[in-house]
């Protein structure tokens, strides 16, 4: 047999995954449990599930605001799905728009206070047919370096081109729209809350830099923001002061809102327009019925919602002081939002602090590269506003018992 022969017998479309396939199971042969095949056999609330038998605190849900249980949203999903079916079968510009759809888009403008709204079936269709449909061949997109990855794929979906500037660098920002032809079309692609550090973006200095430079629209991404940030939980550019120079918000429905989803709302006197190119809009099916009914439930909850969002600075305040104190290494100096990111040394020591507080009874989420900077390994933890007083002693008690376990912290 030649050796084109064995290598053709050998390899197929599969082979480029061999390294991680091969990292992984020598991680799995250790004897760890996987981080990402965790199941919930039976959810008990917001902050609480059964995880193999064993009752466990949530700490890695994004349920910022506890509104997967609250009674009024379930009650609306329930009803929905009594009176209009499991769902539509249909894209939103055919037969997928029902009269949920509506609503769950009237309550977006409501909230927001904008004069439009598309939802999508998901967050990251949003800004994957948000950011490919604006930005198209010849165009810019200009973003942070650490971007979710549905803001990178929705630059490669419309073929702009990709500008890249130091995770939250005023001055990068400014330098690298300085390069680019003062005649391009741009569009500045921002994150209010970034998602594995829970860090917060400088919103007035980043909005100040840009426009300075023509032709540049801001978009800005508040996943991770809205519901507690700013006076009427809109997201950090609320909270920053900076809510007229945004030209779009991109969100989800699958953090604060407490079900599936996503949407982009906008002032632009042109925003319906994209209804009808908008590929990832247009060609894919519209959201159940249930599920548009609990996200406008939800959202109208949210604007009155200021106890709650006390309650959940409260508990993050407490956790990244109780976690400082033991001498863990966080990712950010101060409490920024939600998220807290637990920062180890290597993978082998994210995995061993993953399982031994899994084995305490609390779940959080291991995160690695790519989903992290080069080189980062950390648990992020994400704070509900629902979680009590006690169930944030006793997560902090189990941060001591794994630290000391594994060697994370003396």
């Amino acid at each position: 047999m030649t050796d084109a022969a064995i290598a053709t017998e050998t390899r197929d479309l599969f082979s480029k995954f061999d390294p991680l396939i091969n990292e992984r199971e020598a991680l799995l042969a250790t004897g760890v449990r996987d981080p990402y095949a965790i199941v919930m056999d039976q959810v008990l609330s917001p902050t609480r599930a059964i995880i193999k038998g064993k009752e466990t605190i949530l700490l890695g849900t994004y349920n910022y605001m506890g509104m997967t249980f609250d009674p009024d949203v379930v009650e609306a999903g329930k009803k929905a799905l009594d009176e209009f079916g499991a769902g539509t079968t249909g894209s939103r510009v055919l037969n997928g728009t029902y009269q949920g759809h509506k609503e769950v888009e009237d309550a977006l403008k409501e909230f927001y206070g904008t004069s439009g709204a598309m939802v999508f079936s998901t967050g990251y269709q949003a800004n994957l047919g948000i950011i490919s449909t604006l930005a198209g061949k010849g165009d810019y997109v200009v973003l942070d370096a650490d971007s979710h990855a549905s803001i990178y794929d929705g630059c490669g979906l419309g073929n702009a081109e990709i500008v890249r500037f130091r995770h939250n660098s005023v001055e990068d920002l400014d330098k690298r729209l300085g390069r680019l032809p003062a005649d391009a079309l741009k569009l500045v692609v921002l994150e209010g809350v970034y998602s594995m550090l829970g860090d917060v973006a400088p919103l007035p200095e980043m909005v100040a830099a840009i426009r300075k430079h023509p032709n540049c629209m801001i978009l800005c991404d508040e996943a991770h923001g809205m519901g507690f940030f700013g006076p009427n939980g809109r997201g950090a550019y609320e909270e920053q002061g900076v809510e007229g120079e945004i030209d779009f918000v991109v969100g989800t429905f699958s953090k604060s809102v407490g079900t599936v989803g996503g949407f982009c709302v906008s002032n632009h006197p042109k925003f319906e327009i994209l209804r009808l190119v908008c590929r990832p809009y247009v060609f894919t099916a519209s959201l159940p019925p249930s599920v548009v009914a609990t996200a406008a439930t939800s959202i109208r909850k949210l604007m009155h919602a200021g106890e709650k969002r006390a309650h959940l600075w409260k508990n993050s305040q407490r956790l990244h002081q109780g976690l400082t104190d033991l001498g863990f290494k966080l990712g950010s100096a101060t409490p920024q939002s939600a998220i807290i990111a637990v920062i180890l040394t290597d993978q082998m020591q994210a995995v061993a602090m993953w399982q031994t507080l899994l084995e305490l009874g609390l779940y959080v989420n291991m995160a690695r590269p790519p989903a992290t900077p080069a080189g980062t390994f950390l648990l992020r933890c994400s704070l509900c506003a629902e979680h009590s007083d006690e169930q944030v002693e006793q997560i902090i008690a189990m941060f001591e018992t794994a630290g000391k376990a594994t060697g994370a912290i003396n």
